[in-house]
């Protein structure tokens, strides 16, 4: 992910769909966020968008010949002064187009050299642009091959050195993925009740992750929102947390003119998602802080109750859909810092996006109580419930990928560090992944950690 251009969004009063930017064409490298347009900053394509900032000849031959394969590689596309005189030059022409300047968005691959680039590039947003809100999403194939020794080392560490690089210089970081582990030990990709995904084909894996990314930031993206990036960050990230999970439901499972206290009480021991953030696990509870946003249920239909006849449930108690789905979080997540938005409008999900739907789904992506007797029509639009977490689960990501590389010998790796990464620069970011990791500890995983750090 992260090969192509992204057009310019211009319309942000009725919330475009963010993935109707970002799919099929694959993810962009970064985008300026205000009142102004999107624009890609880092195309390696020959034909990039005109709104590119900039275009990486070197990194598109590089990618061709399948050499951009190690962290030292990407970094060096961003050393060279004329290129980053240029990149500089055209980023503060586009910034300028902005009337109101949130921040950025950079979306950057993971597992390959890019994840060099991308530090290089959060690294210059951050010395240039100090204030600003800079939101980062890792990105990983769901698949890789697990067969290519050599690869899937270099993938443990260029991940390694990105998510250390990407998270200091990111007011948050998110990794998505849906990959189920992103250690040395594959483990099988995430799979949704409703969506028939093949999580090896990008066409999926991108649709799935471009809507969850449409919904998680469509709070900063309205007119009408009183929050910004920076607040959104400032909310998540507090205590040393910089690195936040990824969450989805898609579709949300709501039935055809079913009330939103009778959707969320179908579910009472636990959120009706799937983790996008590959850290290990599934099943998984708590969290320090959230961001949750519900879109496509109709803010009308709250209240199910008959008149004169007590509610079914608190929540079927709630003056509005606000109100049942914070009261809903309040009683799953006790303690943590909770803000939930509810939009009316659905996730689009006309073509190109892939009809993989269940049967079982409308055309506007509620559930049917049995398939119907004729084949339907395709899947216009769906729900979606999806949320940015500071969650103890993230330790398991962090730790487990810190172990995984300290058990390498990098001297066999020589070729990786021959790029340009230096050893001590390359422990010295092990050494913040396992900062890192200890920010989201609870309790006995504190004293666990401790005794770990004597015995090295």
């Amino acid at each position: 992910m992260g090969q192509r251009a992204a057009n310019r969004l211009r319309n942000w009063v009725h919330l475009p769909p963010l993935h109707g930017l970002l799919f099929p064409r694959r993810l962009p490298r970064a985008a300026a966020c205000g009142s102004g347009p999107i624009t890609s900053m880092c195309a390696c394509i020959p034909r990039a968008s005109t709104s590119s900032v900039s275009t990486c000849t070197m990194g598109m031959a590089w990618r061709d010949c399948g050499c951009l394969e190690a962290f030292g590689q990407g970094e060096s596309l961003l050393q060279d002064p004329g290129c980053v005189e240029e990149l500089e030059d055209r980023l503060h022409f586009y910034v300028e187009e902005c009337d109101y300047l949130q921040g950025f968005q950079v979306l950057c691959d993971l597992h390959n050299g890019f994840s060099g680039v991308g530090a290089k590039v959060t690294e210059l947003l951050c010395d240039e642009y100090s204030g600003k809100g800079i939101l980062t999403w890792g990105l990983t194939p769901a698949s890789s091959n697990t067969g290519d020794s050599q690869k899937n080392i270099y993938r443990l560490m260029n991940t390694a050195l990105g998510i250390a690089r990407l998270s200091s210089h990111s007011s948050l970081f998110c990794p998505m993925s849906l990959r189920g582990s992103l250690g040395i030990k594959p483990q099988p990709p995430v799979a949704f009740p409703y969506v028939d995904c093949d999580a090896s084909l990008d066409y999926h894996s991108s649709a799935v992750l471009a809507a969850a990314l449409d919904t998680l930031t469509a709070p900063y993206r309205l007119c009408s929102s009183q929050g910004s990036m920076m607040h959104l960050a400032e909310t998540l990230t507090f205590s040393g947390r910089k690195v936040v999970a990824a969450w989805a439901s898609l579709p949300f499972p709501a039935r055809t003119g079913c009330v939103l206290p009778d959707a969320l009480c179908a579910h009472p021991q636990a959120v009706p998602w799937q983790l996008l953030s590959p850290c290990g696990e599934r099943k998984v509870s708590g969290c320090f802080a959230q961001s949750v946003v519900l879109r496509g249920v109709g803010k009308e239909s709250h209240i199910s109750s008959c008149a004169g006849k007590p509610p079914a449930s608190p929540l079927h108690a709630c003056g509005s859909t606000e109100e049942a789905l914070h009261r809903y979080l309040h009683t799953l997540f006790p303690g943590a810092f909770s803000t939930s938005h509810v939009l009316e409008q659905p996730c689009h999900t006309q073509p190109p996006y892939p009809q993989f739907f269940s049967p079982l789904l409308t055309r506007e992506g509620f559930l049917l109580d049995k398939p119907p007797r004729y084949p339907s029509a395709a899947v216009e639009s769906v729900p979606v419930l999806a949320a940015l977490q500071a969650a103890p689960v993230l330790r398991t990501l962090l730790r487990g990928l810190y172990k995984d590389v300290q058990k390498l010998n990098t001297r066999r790796w020589a070729s990786f560090f021959s790029a340009g990464v230096e050893q001590d620069d390359f422990q010295e970011a092990l050494e913040e992944l396992r900062t890192l990791a200890q920010a989201y500890e609870m309790g006995f995983e504190a004293d666990e950690s401790e005794d770990e750090a004597d015995s090295d």
